[in-house]
């Protein structure tokens, strides 16, 4: 049996009006969003909001990681071609100023996708030309050519969440890689693209290997780091260690901060794209 939320983790859940809005509008364009397939549990406040993470390539994921809420099937549809222009209608019904895009992996495609994102990006900006522009991609196999067809539309935030430390990785994202990963951030941050990444805590990993893995995120060219606490989506999924007290992320993120990152978001409730504006333009009233 999984072990009971904390009491810090406990929240009450704000009017449901304007999230019956937005699934209303997801509904009709036909979108998904992380929000709602990973389960998220910042939803209903970032809906209270007018926030939404959209998820494009589909509601179902190639790979098949332990910590993931979103269902895998390794032949999933070919990406839809009205996707992006449909996307960039429901940021301008929102109003967004800050838009984050992400994706299913999609392994089964020869550029994983990114063919896909370079299509939103520039959707986004002929409807939204003053909106920033943020994508958490995958790691799209190494392919070096996607990844720089990505990074050549120069997206306001380029995110690539490392998840876990390089231990756990077998066991939590069997099918990712945690060079690989550091590897496409470094390259990302080559191009002088600002670059993201996040970590989950409470999977079981050691204070010393956090220290490492905030140190490799250093290297990497990192600017923007997130820290939260994980939360398995289902007794199926990796079960959590622990939950990690409030005072334990302060602490990580005066750490980071440390180091050298630009803007640290760190604390039990936080998640990549979890206001991701507010953590863009510097940080203010995170951790």
């Amino acid at each position: 049996m999984p072990p009971r939320l904390p009491m810090w983790m406990r929240r009450s859940l704000p009017p449901a009006a304007e999230g019956r809005r937005i699934r209303r509008l997801l509904g009709r364009l036909e979108l998904h969003t992380v929000c709602e397939e990973a389960r998220c549990p910042n939803r209903a406040a970032c809906w209270h909001e007018g926030a939404a993470a959209f998820l494009i390539l589909g509601d179902a994921c190639t790979r098949d990681c332990r910590f993931c809420a979103i269902p895998h099937d390794p032949h999933p549809a070919l990406p839809d071609p009205d996707e992006p222009a449909r996307l960039a209608e429901a940021a301008a019904v929102l109003g967004l100023r800050h838009v984050v895009v992400t994706s299913v992996t999609r392994d089964d495609l020869p550029d994983g996708g990114a063919a896909q994102f370079v299509a939103v990006i520039r959707a986004i900006r002929a409807r939204l030309p003053g909106a920033a522009v943020e994508v958490l991609v995958p790691d799209f196999g190494g392919n070096p050519a996607a990844l720089d067809a990505v990074l050549a539309e120069r997206p306001d935030i380029f995110n690539h969440n490392l998840e876990t430390v390089e231990r756990l990785h077998p066991t939590v994202r069997p099918q990712a890689d945690y060079r690989r990963s550091l590897a496409v951030l470094r390259r990302a941050a080559d191009t002088g693209v600002r670059t993201k990444s996040g970590l989950m805590l409470g999977l079981g990993e050691t204070d010393g290997e956090l220290r490492g893995a905030l140190a490799d995120l250093g290297r990497a060219g990192v600017a923007l780091l997130t820290l939260g606490q994980y939360l398995a989506p289902s007794a199926k999924h990796h079960p959590v260690a622990r939950h990690v007290p409030p005072a334990e992320f302060d602490a990580w993120g005066k750490a980071a901060r440390a180091l050298g990152f630009a803007a640290v978001a760190s604390g039990p409730e936080v998640r990549s794209s979890y206001h991701a504006g507010e953590l863009a333009a510097g940080g203010k009233g995170f951790a």
